[in-house]
């Protein structure tokens, strides 16, 4: 374990250790999309982690999915990031904020224009998702023109753009978890019969396309994206050719020199093996529910260069200082992930409070 402890560097960023915050939704920001007061004292407890990826944060209007998630594409949501890329700053951390589009993935009720959402095409995810009124089901979404198209790759730039007048040391676009680049990817959410649709080139090609847009606008040293290879997320089904479009998705992103590639695996072995030496820049892999005693694995065998977490830093701002102690961690309380205020977000003992949550 003790590797993850080194600091690695990765483009123009040296980093403390080889221990990442992997992007959590907290639906804690205010109605217009700026991050929520309690946001920089959230960051800043956990800025001892080599990379904090910041949670979802929409691009765009028709990008937010959920209830009062941040967004990056305005002069207000600029200086509120402002304030917590600062402050992580003035304590030693990094910070990317993950650029997060739902795609289908959303309500009416929930985006500031109301307005139906957008995807590859007309198909209902088939579930529901919290609004103002309690739970609704997701209505079928609207199938983006093929013009509608370039101009959401534009969006992905400008946010880019934003995020790094923020203060943020990058982007990660994210690929992942059944939003709108995954649902490009998914022959059960795409069936476009344009340039795309159809073909795993055609499927592939929206990543690949925001992924160069935005290397291009603020530079590929500060552009890193997630993927989750056969996440099978509220009707996302990749099929068979699943695992080559992730082959030729990464062989084709490796060209741009991003600075990452950050892998959320679900068991596939091989294909992480295969990933693993068509990426030629760093790799970052988050196992879901990986157990205490495999932390570090990965960074040890040489398929990972970091590795992410979630919960466990969620509920132990000192993560670190508890994984070089060998000491016991917080239970994350799982009733305070989403909305609310301190509780559950600011108020996880460290090791030096007298008493556990």
């Amino acid at each position: 374990m003790n590797q993850i402890f080194n600091p690695i560097r990765i483009g123009r960023y040296q980093l403390a250790n080889r221990l990442a915050m992997a992007p959590m939704t907290r639906s804690r920001a205010q109605f217009d999309g700026t991050p929520g007061e309690l946001a920089t004292e959230y960051y800043t407890q956990r800025a001892s982690v080599g990379l904090i990826i910041a949670e979802g944060t929409q691009p765009s209007e028709d990008g937010q999915g959920y209830l009062a998630t941040p967004g990056i594409y305005t002069d207000a949501h600029i200086a509120g990031w402002k304030k917590i890329t600062d402050a992580i700053h003035a304590k030693g951390g990094h910070i990317f904020i993950q650029l997060m589009h739902a795609g289908r993935m959303s309500h009416p009720d929930n985006t500031p224009h109301h307005r139906q959402a957008v995807a590859p095409s007309s198909i209902a995810p088939g579930t529901g998702t919290f609004t103002p009124t309690g739970m609704q089901e997701i209505p079928a979404p609207r199938a983006l023109t093929t013009e509608e198209i370039k101009q959401t790759v534009q969006d992905f730039r400008h946010a880019a753009r934003s995020a790094i007048e923020a203060g943020a040391d990058g982007v990660e676009i994210h690929g992942a978890n059944a939003y709108l680049i995954q649902q490009f990817f998914a022959a059960s959410a795409n069936t476009r019969t344009d340039e795309y649709g159809g073909s795993i080139e055609n499927r592939a090609r929206f990543a690949i396309e925001v992924a160069t847009a935005i290397a291009e606008e603020i530079g590929a040293d500060k552009t890193a994206i997630r993927l989750s290879p056969g996440a099978k997320l509220w009707g996302i089904d990749e099929g068979e050719e699943g695992p080559e479009l992730y082959r030729y998705l990464v062989k084709e992103l490796n060209k741009l020199g991003l600075v990452y590639l950050h892998v959320m695996h679900l068991g596939n072995e091989v294909l992480l093996q295969d990933i693993r030496q068509l990426w030629t820049q760093a790799l970052i892999i988050n196992r879901p529910g990986r157990p205490r005693e495999n932390i570090g694995t990965d960074i040890e065998s040489g398929l990972a260069d970091i590795e992410a977490y979630g919960q466990m830093i969620l509920a132990n701002p000192d993560f670190v200082k508890r994984l070089q102690q060998n000491l016991p961690m917080n239970e994350a309380d799982n009733t305070t992930y989403y909305g609310g205020d301190a509780k559950g977000y600011i108020d996880y003992p460290t090791l030096n409070s007298s008493t556990e949550i």
